[in-house]
This record gives structure tokens, C-alpha cells and sequence, in this order.
């Protein structure tokens, strides 16, 4: 379990959630006249989705810490494939609705596994590297996902991307089934009630744990929120064909890819510390800049897409020394810790999206709800830097039990 190899499969899971956001957010309103429905009710779709894959995330982070990383993981998976097929024979949006809670059930485990595995075997600078890692191969498939997505349902219809989904979930679990190897000591006396219940409290009563989340859930909660007005707004409103929305999208995902090389040579000169205020501060300039463009000028794709993709170059600036310093007070519990962490950032995708719905006019709402969000975060940070960092506690490197070779 190298840097590298922990990187590749972390990336892997983490990916799956974007990933089933990206592709189906082109067919939302197709969707709409599929069904003979409305846009809220498909935006209900999405919102479950994210609840299912925010509130799972408690649950498959401690279930990892007591049974295992490996075999929770391919439970998971397991449920998410099992989702997707249930989507793709959907016969009405109440059914899809329900399939797409279930799909962010089982896609929830990729957060939650993938950075309490890094928890496990690195810390500090290494950690920060495979975070980095992480983010730079995440951000390839959201980066394809919209472009694939709108394809796809060009030309072979909205069933097609559910397929598409099962295909990339089954491609998971023999991937994972075949390289990841166990890096915890079972124990299931960590998920009765009690144990649980003491672990959530001693993460939620530490104040470093608590801004680390909030920094991290308003930077990636207001990418997430996004999803469900930008397709309304691009679509809808912009005029774009459901191909050209996902090939626009290419500019905010090629941002974000451009912004992971950009840390990965910066971390060999700098602390993945004295990164976060250079994001920070494009994340400022970008929602800023949407909040304008959004209440005093027409809507267009450049005045809507810029100001998104320049708030999304900062993110992995912020994500490696974040998302390393919510787990660092935490070595023997890094799952629970991990699954609070993802419920932050899931958490606030899902209330953002919930707050833009709220408004009539979803250009108004993008523009009120993601720039709030994203100085929710700058806000956090100015409370973080002047707590004191934690000790690290031992690293849980072992014992290690490998896992028998497949026959």
C-alpha cells in the first residue's frame, strides 16, 4: 500500500460520487419530460441523492473502523451497483427517486474509506501528497462526466447513463477486491451504540475538527450545489443543447484538474499549509464575482461558468492541508472522523441545494446561496489558523494482516 497505489484506489472511490452527480445532471431536464413531471421533482432526485450519500457516510465510516475497510467497502459498492440497475428500469420518478437515494447510500463509502485509509498508513506532508493525488484523478472523471454524460444522452437516451453508472461501479469492486488491502485491526466492539456515540462526541467537541469541516464543506458543499441549478440555468435559460452543456462544463473541470498540477509542484517547495489562504482567496474572488454577475446582468454562459470555474481553481489549494488536518486529531478513529468530515462536505451540497430551490428564479438563488457558502469558508479559516495544531497520536500502521492472494 504505497503512496501511490493508496492514492489511485483513493481517487477511485472518491471519484464515484462526483461521477454519478455528473453524468445524470445533463438529463435532468430531460428527465422532466420523460416522465411527464417537474423540475422540483427532479431536483428531489438530486437533493436525496446527496442526503443518501451524506448520511450514510456516519454509518460507513464506523462500520469500517470495527469490520474492516475492504469488506464495508464492497458492501457498499455493492448496494450502489444493485442502485444503478434499479435506475436504469426506472418505470416512474418516484422509483428513480428512490433508486438515486439508494445510489448515494452505496457511493457514500468512497469518501469516507478513502481518507480514513490514508489516515491510517500517512500523515502530515505525506498524507497532504496523496490528498493532492487524489484530487488531481478526481477531478479527470467530473471533468469527462458532464461531456460523456450529455453524449450519451444525445444519442442513446437517459437509460444509457444509468448503465454507464452500473458499468463504473462494477469496474470499482474488482478493482477493489483485487488491490486493497486491509490497513485496520478488526474490532467490532467499535460500532456497538456506545463506542459510536463516545467516537462521534470526541470529533464534534474538537474545535479543530469542527472549523477543518466547515472550511472544507463550504468550498466543495458550494460546487456540489451548483448541480442543481446549473442545468436549469445553462440549459433552460442559456439555451445550450444537453452536449454543449457538457462540453461547457470541461472549463470549470479543467480548472480544477489545472489547480491540482499547480499544488502537486507547489508542495515540493511549500507546506500544503501555506497553500490554503492562495485558494481561499480565488474561491473569494470567484463567488464575489458570481454574486454580481448574477443579480445585475443577464445570464450568459460566461457569466455564469467563469465566475464558478475561477472559485473551483482554489479548491485543491485548500483540500490536501484540510481535509489532512480533520483527521489528524484522530489516529485511532480515523473512520468515524473521515464519515463526519464527508458529512460536512455532502451535508452542505445538500442544504445549498435545498436553499437555491427555495428561490423562485434559480439564477438568483446561485448567486445568493454558492457566494455565501464559499465566504462561509474564508470565515472558518480565519478561526482555524490561530488554533493550536494537535499531536498527531501514533499512526495505526499496523499490526498489519494481508489479505489472503486471490485464487
Amino acid at each position: 500500500m504505497s503512496e501511490r497505489r493508496v492514492g489511485l484506489l483513493g481517487a477511485m472511490l472518491v471519484a464515484l460520487g462526483p461521477l454519478s452527480m455528473a453524468l445524470f445532471t445533463p438529463a435532468m431536464p430531460e428527465i422532466v419530460t420523460a416522465f411527464g413531471t417537474t423540475e422540483q421533482m427532479v431536483k428531489l432526485s438530486l437533493s436525496l441523492y446527496f442526503a443518501g450519500f451524506a448520511f450514510a457516510q456516519l454509518v460507513a465510516g464506523p462500520l469500517s473502523d470495527g469490520l474492516g475497510r475492504r469488506p464495508v467497502t464492497l458492501g457498499f459498492i455493492g448496494i450502489y451497483c444493485v442502485a444503478s440497475a434499479a435506475a436504469l428500469v426506472a418505470p416512474s420518478i418516484e422509483w428513480l427517486i428512490a433508486a438515486r437515494f439508494l445510489q448515494g447510500i452505496g457511493a457514500a463509502v468512497g469518501i469516507a474509506i478513502s481518507r480514513a485509509v490514508v489516515r491510517d498508513l500517512f500523515t502530515r506532508e505525506r498524507s497532504a501528497r496523496i490528498m493532492n493525488l487524489i484530487g488531481l484523478i478526481l477531478g479527470v472523471a467530473p471533468a469527462l462526466a458532464p461531456t460523456i454524460g450529455g453524449l450519451t444522452l444525445e444519442f442513446f437516451g437517459w437509460h444509457a447513463i444509468f448503465l454507464l453508472m452500473f458499468v463504473a461501479g462494477a469496474v470499482i469492486a474488482i478493482v477493489i477486491h483485487q488491490q486493497l488491502r486491509e490497513t485496520v485491526v478488526r474490532d467490532p466492539s467499535r460500532i456497538q451504540p456506545r463506542a459510536l456515540l463516545a467516537s462521534y462526541g470526541k470529533v464534534l467537541r474538537s474545535r479543530y475538527f469542527l472549523t477543518s469541516a466547515i472550511i472544507i464543506g463550504g468550498a466543495t458543499g458550494a460546487l456540489y450545489a451548483q448541480a442543481t441549478a446549473l442545468p436549469f440555468i445553462l440549459m433552460t435559460r442559456v439555451g445550450l443543447s444537453p452536449s454543449q452543456f457538457g462540453i461547457g462544463m470541461l472549463m470549470q473541470s479543467g480548472l480544477f484538474v489545472a489547480g491540482n498540477l499547480v499544488v502537486r509542484r507547489a508542495l515540493h517547495r511549500h507546506s500544503a499549509t501555506s497553500l490554503v489562504p492562495v485558494g481561499l482567496t480565488f474561491t473569494a474572488i470567484g463567488v464575489t464575482s458570481l454574486f454580481f454577475t448574477m443579480h445585475f446582468a443577464a445570464p450568459s454562459f460566461l457569466s455564469v461558468m467563469l465566475p464558478c470555474a475561477v472559485a473551483t481553481f482554489g479548491l485543491p489549494f485548500i483540500f490536501p492541508a484540510i481535509s489532512t488536518a480533520s483527521l489528524a486529531p484522530f489516529p485511532q478513529m480515523a473512520g468515524a472522523a473521515s464519515a463526519m468530515a464527508g458529512f460536512f462536505q455532502m451535508g452542505s451540497g445538500l442544504l445549498g441545494g435545498l436553499a437555491i430551490s427555495l428561490f423562485s428564479d434559480p439564477v438568483s438563488g446561485l448567486g445568493t446561496v454558492i457566494p455565501v457558502m464559499g465566504w462561509i469558508s474564508v470565515v472558518a479559516w480565519l478561526l482555524w489558523r490561530r488554533l493550536p495544531e494537535p499531536a498527531l497520536g501514533k499512526i495505526k500502521t499496523g499490526p498489519f494482516v494481508p489479505d489472503a492472494p486471490p485464487s
